[in-house]
């Protein structure tokens, strides 16, 4: 035989004799043995599937108050922007009636000289 079929057959037999083994000293029977990993399996499943809700849960309460603060600033923004607009509309208001004014004074300061001078 070459040496990479005694290796097999060593491995093969080195398995056999583990699982006969194992099957020997095992402290369950294979059926109980079976529905632990069985049971373990769906623990784990229910685990991971409550850990995912969870994650959830939080994600969605997290963009809830992102929306709600973002809602809020929006707002905020609206207001103080219309302020601001009022504001420089009466800034213009009083612009305007200053330059009334100014015009209004040099039409007649123009209107008493051209009387002067005549």
């Amino acid at each position: 035989m070459s040496d990479s079929s005694d290796t097999v057959l060593c491995f093969r037999l080195g398995a056999s004799v583990g699982g006969i083994v194992a099957l020997l000293y095992a402290p369950k029977s294979w059926r109980e043995t079976r529905e632990d990993l069985s049971r373990k399996a769906t623990e784990g499943r229910e685990f991971i599937t409550r850990k995912v809700e969870e994650g959830r849960h939080i994600v969605e309460e997290g963009g809830r108050r992102v929306s709600n603060e973002v809602t809020s600033l929006v707002e905020r923004g609206k207001g103080e922007v219309g302020t601001l607009v009022e504001k420089g509309r009466g800034i213009v208001d009083r612009q305007k009636e200053q330059l009334a004014a100014a015009f209004e004074a040099g039409k007649e300061a123009y209107q008493h000289d051209k009387d002067a001078s005549d």
